[in-house]
This record gives structure tokens, sequence and C-alpha cells, in this order.
């Protein structure tokens, strides 16, 4: 493929100048660099295989990415040479787990460029030398990440991840592009590309390297439930984020089949629920008061189909997640809810999403991701809302049936989102609004949303746990 096809005789030489083998962009690779990779789909293939080709001769290099998608990275194998860290558990990641050992990095996804930015740090604080002084000045940032090819005007685009990519190229003392013909071209609000200006190498992609393509995850029939449950709290006008699951994407799919109208999107995670609901006319950002006619993300995983929607499609913004995520943004919305999943609530009304215990071992399942940005946008919105949900029950492997409304969570497991900050709960059983509400009120609530064979067991621990009052209802 002509990656320069249009281009002025000045772009096509810089090109020429800077398009390598990957095994020559890596070169310049040390022992105790540190490394971020684009995130999700921006993640590295051909340059990763080559950085793994270099084991031998590295040592403590880390590597930064973001829910790790197929294929799984190469220097994952050499944990000697390479220390792998992932911003948000991905189902990848966590098969990973079984035969290597990956990382996670708990932060506020929408800080993420502030972290680079303009957190007063040196070099080797995200590094394995974090703690050697002598060795501070010597480390250096890498960024890699794949791209689009480059336009005649010399971008090459982040593609269905704009994240934060070009912060990580802002500060990195190393630029790698992987130019991926089969990447999208997603029309941005701001940063969702890099000037060849910015780049000291170019790494040319086969054209058989395709974007991970998400099954659609089919909805069950509680998954239903609870979206059915939601979905007379979403009037006219709202703004919807959903986050990831096969729960959020049955709301959008009902959205989208619903007689709802003048709904706005902007979300962290673009979904092929919101292409439903756009193409259906059921999301149109008419009533928005920032980005009108915009749906905002900051980064897309779904089908293929998604990603040729998404593809110079004027009704999509991606923007850097400093702003999709800022909460200070949300709340200039409206009308704004979210919904997102949830692994446990205690009767504490402590939120779980992201770990669990196996074998007496702390698990990392999901990650924080945005949920504490929007959940705290949310709030900020006039009439804005908030939802956690979750099935009532699961079952482990043995056919053992086990309520996800726990009398507390589990030791070993992690507060993803604190009590003071829950809104709305929905399961099966129902919806229930805990902003506000006294311990024992909240208690209430969350028994009525468990799954009957498991309430009587849940009062009694409330009452040992002094969170159930003489008057309240007997179930």
């Amino acid at each position: 493929m002509n990656f320069t096809q249009g281009c002025s005789n000045n772009l096509i030489e810089e090109y020429k100048r800077k398009c390598v083998s990957a095994d020559i962009a890596v070169k310049g690779i040390n022992s105790g660099d540190v490394i971020d990779y684009g995130f999700f789909n921006g993640k590295p293939v051909v340059v990763d295989q080559a950085l793994a080709r270099r084991h031998e001769e590295l040592r403590d290099v880390t590597i930064y990415c973001a829910a790790t998608v197929p294929p799984p990275p190469d220097v994952l194998k050499y944990p000697g040479s390479f220390i792998y860290n992932d911003w948000h558990w991905s189902k990848v990641t966590r098969m990973l787990q079984v035969n290597f050992n990956p990382y996670y990095s708990p932060i506020l996804y929408e800080r993420a460029p502030y972290y680079v930015r303009t957190l007063d740090i040196s070099k080797a604080y995200r590094s394995a030398a974090y703690n050697n002084p002598d060795l501070k000045d010597k480390i250096k940032w890498v960024a890699i990440c794949q791209t689009g090819p480059m336009d005649e005007k010399g971008f090459f685009n982040f593609g269905p991840q704009n994240s934060a990519t070009s912060a990580f190229a802002d500060e990195a003392g190393l630029v790698i592009v992987e130019v991926n013909k089969n990447q999208p071209w997603c029309l941005g609000g701001t940063e969702d590309s890099i000037h060849i200006s910015r780049v000291d190498y170019i790494v040319e992609a086969p054209d058989t390297q395709n974007l991970f393509a998400a099954p659609t995850a089919e909805p069950s029939d509680i998954d239903r439930k609870i979206a059915e449950n939601i979905m007379p709290y979403i009037h006219d006008g709202a703004c919807i984020q959903l986050g990831i699951g096969a729960m959020p994407n049955a709301v959008g799919k009902m959205i989208a089949e619903s007689d709802l109208k003048n709904l706005g999107g902007h979300t962290e995670m673009l979904v092929d629920a919101f292409m439903d609901m756009i193409e259906t006319g059921r999301m149109n950002g008419s009533k928005k008061y920032i980005d009108r006619h915009k749906c905002v993300y900051t980064f897309a995983i779904g089908t293929q189909k998604l990603y040729d929607f998404m593809h110079d499609n004027s009704a999509i913004a991606g923007y850097p997640v400093n702003y999709t995520n800022d909460p200070n943004i949300i709340g200039q919305i409206d009308n704004f809810v979210s919904i997102n999943n949830a692994i446990q609530v205690d009767l504490l009304s402590q939120v779980n999403a992201e770990s669990n215990m196996a074998n007496g071992i702390p698990s990392q399942v999901s990650g924080n991701g945005g949920m504490t940005d929007f959940i705290t946008g949310a709030y900020k919105s006039t009439n804005g809302k908030s939802f956690i949900c979750l099935a009532s029950t699961y079952t482990e492997r043995d056919g053992t049936v086990v309520s996800r409304i726990t009398p507390t969570l589990e030791a070993g497991t992690v507060v993803t989102i604190p009590r003071q900050m829950v809104d709305f709960v929905a399961t099966e059983f129902g919806v229930e609004r805990l902003t506000a509400s006294p311990t024992w009120m909240r208690t209430e609530k969350l028994i009525n949303l468990a799954h009957p064979d498991f309430r009587d067991d849940l009062i009694k621990e409330a009452e040992r746990m002094r969170l159930w009052r003489f008057s309240n209802k007997q179930f």
C-alpha cells in the first residue's frame, strides 16, 4: 500500500527518512526505560514483537498499557526484561495472569494526561528504578502506538483510541508510530492525531493486521430485566454514558427501540449500542449545552461494523480522556445518566466493581476505569443520575449460588466506589436510590434488591451489624 499518496514532496521525503523496520525502531530503547503503549487497539503489534526479540539484552523495561486486547503482547513472555502494567484489566489481561505476571496500575483515568504532562515527577518515577537517585537522569520515556496512514497534511490519526495518546507522545523522548491501514479515521474534538514532525520512527504494519473486533456480548434474561428496570428513569433529552458489558449494551438497544428522543451521548467507551441509538435517530445531541449534536467519547471497543461506522463520521467526536471524563465537563450536561456494572455491593453500600478472591488470593477482574469520574460527574449534573447495576446472584463452578449483595465485602477485595458516592443500585428485582440515605435505610433498600433466597440471612447479618432498626419491615 502507498502510505504517502497525495502528500507533498517534503512530507514524502520526511516519511521516507523516518520509515524503518520495527527492529531498527526499537534500537534506541535501553534497560530501565519506560514505555507507554497505545491503549486498546492502539497497542503496537509488530513493534511489540521486535521489542520482545531484544529480551536478552534488556532488563527492567517498564511498559504501561490499558485494557490489553488481542494479540497478547510478546513482551510478557520475558518478565526479567519487561515489567508489563495494565491501567485497566481486560479479559485478555485476566487470561494472561494464568501463565504470566501482568500488574495492575490503579489510576483516575481522567487524570492520565496529567500524570505525564503536569505531575512533578522525574522520568524514573514510573520505572523500576523509581527509588534509585543515581539512575533518575538516565531513564527516558518512549511512546509507541498504532495509527492510521498519514494524510496529505502530514497527520496520523489515532483511530478509535484518543485517550491519553497525545499526552504520552508530548512527553516522550522517543515516539514510534505503527501505521495500520485498517484503523478508521476518527474525527475528534482535540488531540485526535499526531503530526509527522512529532514522530521519530514510522513502522508500517502488514496489510493483514486488523483491529480487535469484540463480539457483541449477548445479554442474559437478567441483563434485560435490569435494563428494563432502568428504562423508566431515562427521559427525553437525557445524555447517556454506558460502561462495559452486556447489560449497558442492553440498555442502549432498548433505547434504540424505544420512543425516546433528542438524547445525547457523552461517554468514555463507545460501544455498538451508541451506533444503534444514533442510527435510529434517538440520539442526536440536540439538547446538550456543550458538544451539541456530537456523541463524545475517548475510546471505542466493538464490532467491525462499529469501526466502519466511526470512519469519517461527523456524528461522533473523539476527545482526550481529561475532557470526556472530567467531572466538571460532565457536570455541565443536564440530565446526565451514567450506567455501569459492578461485581458486589455490601450492606454498607460499598461497591466492588473490579476484583474477587481466587483460592484466598486477591484477583484483579476489571479496573476502576472512568467509573469514579462519571459517577462524580453525574452528581454535578443538574438532574443527573448514576446507576450501579449487577445481577443479584452468581453461580460458582461447583454450582453454588452466591449473593452479590453481601453483608461486607470479602477481605482482599477492593472498594471501587465508596458508599457516599453511590446513587442508584439496580438488580433484576428493582431499582433503589441510596443518595443521602442513612445506613439502616440503605440496608433495607439493598436487601429489597437481593434475591429472595438470601434476604433472611442478610437481615440476620444486618441485625448483627446494628444496621437494622426494630421498625424495619420484615420480608
